[in-house]
C-alpha cells in the first residue's frame, strides 16, 4: 500500500492506465482477428478494408507505445501475407 499522497495518486493513475491499455489492447486484437476471418473466407474487398482496419489500428497502438513499433510492423507484415488474392511476386 503506497503511504505518502503522491504515490496513492500515482497508484490510482496507474489503474486507470492499465484498464485504459488493456481496453485498447483487446480492441486491437479483435480488430485483427476480424481481418483473420474475413481473409479466410477469401472475399477480396472486403478483406482489404478489414486489412486497412487493422493496419490502422497497429500504428495507432504503436504511436502510444500500446505495443512496440517493430510489433506492429511484424503484425501488419504478416498480415498483409494473408490478404487473399495477393500475388507471391508482390
Amino acid at each position: 500500500m503506497p503511504n505518502s499522497i503522491s504515490a496513492k495518486k500515482e497508484l490510482r493513475k496507474n489503474q486507470a492506465r492499465r484498464l485504459r491499455n488493456r481496453s485498447q489492447r483487446s480492441e486491437l486484437r479483435t480488430t485483427i482477428k476480424k481481418f483473420r476471418e474475413v481473409a479466410a473466407t477469401g472475399d477480396r474487398e472486403t478483406a482489404e478494408s478489414a486489412f486497412r482496419t487493422a493496419v490502422k489500428s497497429l500504428d495507432k497502438a504503436a504511436a502510444k507505445n500500446l505495443i512496440h513499433r517493430n510489433k506492429a510492423a511484424r503484425t501488419k507484415s504478416r498480415l498483409a501475407k494473408i490478404l487473399p488474392g495477393k500475388s507471391s511476386a508482390g
